[in-house]
């Protein structure tokens, strides 16, 4: 990972498809901006933010990494996976992304339902117009309340209404992190897990963890991360060649939602190399081509 070179990449991004707040085609113009050679787009539980993307990143000679972030349950506790290299086409990967989408829908009815208890003045509808061809989560719902004049801020929004075991809290029905390795697959793609320092696991419960998924048929560790410390980022990567994973990176960009969060640096610190990238497609070659490989 010290290698030096000029190309960087970004393998975990958001658009206005799930919960950032750049369209699929402004996030390929931004990332040309930034200088970035490849990109990943890895919505929440939904890749319709694809096809848009791809004609852009076509044009601006911008390489393109089809890709997906699905969130799971893990002993009551989310666990995400991200997708790369996801083929859409396939009609059983499909119709599970779609049941994503739709239980999203029917926990959206609820909490719009306890909003207005509280005296809020919104309907789904309103959402869904004022965020058009987007997935709604709680990210819109704190995004109109603020833009609205109804909360003072994000913060206030989840630490009072939408935060997990608040009031207007709707909890959403998830699959276990070895289904979603399992659907992955489907997709023929491969499978990451996500920013686990994130998740905050003991030594022996990460380790064990690991095994688990592994064995599930994982692919890699998103070992390179805008919340690690230079620490942390040691540890995944050791984590990683113990368990004979690849490694993956990205900054977690959701543009305004997160504005700590840029675009291929992160907190500012974030480096990903293309080498990195080229060690997932040389696997994802081999895995595509029916060959045995170690994952």
């Amino acid at each position: 990972m010290k290698k030096h070179t000029d190309k960087l990449i970004d393998l975990h991004t958001h658009s206005t498809c799930s919960d950032g707040t750049l369209t699929p085609e402004e996030l390929m113009f931004h990332a040309k901006e930034n200088g970035l050679s490849a990109i990943a787009l890895t919505d929440h539980d939904t890749i319709a933010g694809i096809e848009k993307a791809r004609p852009i990143a076509e044009k601006l000679g911008l390489e393109l990494v089809p890709g997906v972030e699905l969130s799971t349950d893990y002993q009551n506790q989310e666990v995400h996976i991200l997708g790369y290299y996801i083929d859409g086409n396939h009609p059983d990967f499909a119709a599970k992304l779609q049941e994503f989408i739709d239980g999203r829908h029917n926990r959206n009815i609820k909490m719009t339902k306890l909003l207005q208890q509280e005296g809020f003045d919104i309907t789904l509808p309103a959402l869904q117009k004022t965020y058009p061809g987007s997935v709604i989560t709680r990210a819109h719902f704190a995004r109109y309340l603020v833009e609205q004049g109804f909360v003072k801020d994000r913060n206030t929004v989840f630490s009072k209404y939408l935060g997990d075991g608040c009031r207007c809290y709707v909890p959403r029905e998830k699959i276990t992190p070895f289904e979603a390795i399992k659907l992955i697959q489907m997709g023929k793609g491969l499978s990451f897990f996500a920013h686990p320092v994130l998740c905050r696991m003991n030594h022996q419960r990460l380790h064990s963890f690991i095994q688990q998924l592994k064995d599930a048929g994982l692919n890699g560790l998103e070992a390179v991360y805008s919340m690690n410390t230079p620490g942390e980022e040691k540890n995944m990567l050791e984590l990683a060649q113990e368990y004979e994973l690849l490694v993956s990176g990205g900054s977690d960009f959701h543009g305004s939602n997160k504005p700590h969060i840029r675009l291929g640096t992160g907190r500012g610190n974030l480096r990903i190399p293309y080498e990195i990238l080229e060690q997932i497609k040389s696997h994802y070659s081999t895995v595509s081509s029916g060959t045995k490989t170690r994952s």
